[in-house]
């Protein structure tokens, strides 16, 4: 169709695909360290290999796999947290998917920051799947009653990796182990910081990272020991720019 003398073109197949590519669950874990006068958050740099958010500080996250859904726990997530991850899941609920979101951000945390969320016991978790080993071969069973569901942003269309990616807090008390060289082996994050949130804010990081960070402040501002019913904030794109979508308070979506 030819607009002022000027032939428009239609969006091409790329675009097109870019545009249909459906969002992969994610999820990340915000550490918080309550031990001192001031609360700091762990952080890290990415590699600069990495083709999502090279050389950007963020929290220990990363994709959900399937698997982490059937990974046995010591504790399940509270009865409102996992109300809320249910709320927010449309025609694909369900109890396992809460689970292996949960379970995810456990599991990246230990593979990038090399810390064990869970409780030692003398009984070896019965887990069979290879990500898991380190737990078991330290009697260590993932604890997901110490999580707090709170925050939950997706990626904009047009990139070439999409992610859904649900946001927890807990603190660092419910470390039940580290690795000794300080970081994980997948040798994701570099230069491992526990941070003040004001200097959080200040590194090298996304928007929306900055966002959550303030947003995990507020959360902890008016709930300091994290117990559950908190609300949950949700960004979306628009204009280029994150905003919120809205609270999911108690399992109910409140517009803002």
């Amino acid at each position: 169709m030819a607009v002022n003398g000027l032939r428009k073109s239609a969006p091409d197949s790329a675009s097109k695909a870019l545009a249909r590519i459906r969002p992969r669950d994610a999820a990340s874990l915000l550490l918080v360290d309550r031990s001192g006068g001031e609360l700091r958050i762990l952080m890290g740099k990415r590699h600069m290999r990495h083709v999502f958010m090279p050389g950007k500080f963020v929290f220990p996250g990363g994709r959900t796999e399937a698997a982490d859904g059937r990974i046995s726990a010591i504790a399940e997530l509270s009865e409102s947290d996992q109300t809320k991850l249910l709320t927010g899941m449309g025609s694909r609920s369900s109890v396992q998917r809460c689970r292996a979101l949960a379970l995810s951000a456990i599991r990246e945390t230990y593979e990038e920051a090399g810390l064990f969320l869970g409780r030692r016991h003398s009984d070896s978790p019965s887990i069979a799947h290879p990500d898991w080993a380190a737990f078991v071969q330290r009697n260590i069973h993932p604890d997901l009653s110490v999580l707090r569901y709170f925050a939950r942003a997706t990626t904009p269309p047009g990139g070439l990796r999409r992610f859904d990616t649900r946001f927890f807090l807990a603190f660092r008390d419910a470390v039940a182990d580290a690795l000794p060289e300080a970081t994980g082996p997948s040798q994701e994050l570099e230069e491992l910081s526990w941070l003040p949130f004001r200097e959080a804010v200040r590194l090298d990081i996304p928007e929306i990272t900055r966002m959550i960070i303030r947003e995990a402040e507020a959360t902890l501002a008016a709930n300091p020991s994290l117990e559950p019913g908190n609300a949950v904030i949700q960004y979306r794109m628009k204009y280029g720019r994150s905003r919120p979508r809205g609270f999911l308070i108690h399992g109910c979506n409140a517009d803002v």
